[in-house]
């Protein structure tokens, strides 16, 4: 298939995919700010430790999406079978993995960045019940790309779009029906992601392209060791971004009480252009993981060229879309955030502010995210890793 046609034909349902996961902290968010500013502040402040839960699916899923891609470009089907489904057992890993975390680090996350009890409680509650039921999601993420290695990634806009239309429908019946606050904003969010999981599942079973038997689901060193080494860059992408924020909000905290701003308002502004930027990065994101199982398969083929051109349009559809946001974000930073709810004066002066000089580098942004998976795909994951820790 051409080029052009091929990167939109991957990166657009993974692109859904990235929108529907961003969806769903964002609809989170709309209702619940409808609860209490203090609310809407728990769930801001709840963003970067779900955005590391989501890098760690994404990251497991895109090193078997890369290792399987060159198996399969080099002919070795017994070999793509095997680390799809070493690929399956490591995602239910990191769903463990989340759920402990979630249980016994919670109350310390958010003490590390508020002294605010209540909004404590109310992170405790949401990011709790988020992290305790996030296997839907991370057999969600998983089976999608597993669709995508073998060629049927359209199939998982539909479930994308199903666990978006639940999640949307449940949160008034739970935030405000049931009077659950911000924990029916996170039973919601589980419920639409247990069901596309479920969805997806189903799909990979009726098509039978990948042999998911109890003979091949079990762990094997080797591609256990090569899936997490490929997988290594998002992940540690994401564990640094976290880091990042949980800095940004502390000092967003501190210098806000000694403003005229107070804490509440920086948190709660940096928490929704947080949001926003993810929806713009969907995009540079789904286009480089679009281009991933192209030049694992290529790179696997040894069809060099068809890499390199593959790489190139790539970087030139995402500085297009780049273009595209980095313009709505400069001319129209107010009525943005005017989506997200009505606020003060002062709170629409620090958001402009901030929403300006925080996405000015948007241009430049998508360079990483499609350079680093181009190493991934290609087996270098020491580069990849590199590349997102800049």
């Amino acid at each position: 298939m051409p080029i052009s046609k091929l990167i939109w034909n991957m990166s657009l349902p993974i692109i859904a995919s990235m929108l529907v996961q961003a969806l769903y902290n964002i609809v989170d968010s709309w209702f619940v700010s409808r609860v209490s500013e203090q609310a809407l502040t728990a769930v801001s402040l709840a963003f970067p430790a779900q955005n590391l839960m989501i890098g760690l699916a994404t990251g497991t899923a895109v090193g078997v999406n890369a290792l399987m891609g060159r198996a399969l470009g080099a002919g070795l089907r017994e070999r793509a079978d095997k680390v799809a489904n070493n690929g399956v057992f490591l995602a239910v890993v990191g769903f463990v993995i989340s759920a402990l975390l979630g249980l016994t680090c919670s109350d310390l996350f958010f003490r590390s960045q508020t002294q605010v009890e209540s909004i404590i409680q109310m992170g405790n509650d949401y990011l709790r019940i988020v992290t305790i039921g996030s296997l839907g999601m991370f057999c969600q993420i998983m089976y999608e790309r597993l669709l995508q290695g073998t060629g049927r990634s359209i199939l998982s806009m539909y479930t994308q779009g199903l666990g978006a239309i639940i999640n949307i429908i449940l949160d008034p019946i739970f935030i405000f029906g049931l009077k659950m606050g911000v924990a029916g904003a996170a039973v919601a969010t589980i419920i639409g992601q247990i069901v596309a999981g479920t969805l997806v599942i189903n799909y990979i079973r009726h098509f039978k392209t990948i042999p998911l038997t109890r003979n091949l689901f079990r762990m094997r060193w080797y591609y256990v060791k090569k899936i997490a080494a490929l997988g290594m860059g998002p992940c540690t992408n994401q564990l640094a971004m976290m880091i990042v924020q949980i800095v940004l909000n502390n000092s967003l905290s501190y210098y806000g009480a000694h403003s005229v701003y107070g804490q509440a308002i920086p948190l709660a502004c940096a928490g929704i252009i947080m949001k926003v930027n993810q929806l713009f990065f969907s995009f540079p994101i789904g286009i480089s993981q679009g281009l991933q199982p192209i030049a694992s398969y290529n790179y696997g083929a040894e069809n060099y060229p068809r890499v390199k051109q593959a790489y190139l349009k790539a970087l030139t559809y995402a500085f297009v879309v780049a273009a595209v946001a980095f313009t709505l974000f400069q001319v129209f930073p107010r009525q943005i955030i005017g989506i997200f709810g009505e606020g003060s004066p002062e709170y629409y002066e620090f958001a402009e502010k901030f929403f300006r000089i925080f996405l000015l580098f948007t241009l430049l942004n998508v360079i990483q995210p499609i350079t680093g998976n181009l190493f991934t795909a290609m087996g270098k994951p020491a580069k990849g890793m590199f590349i997102s820790l800049t």
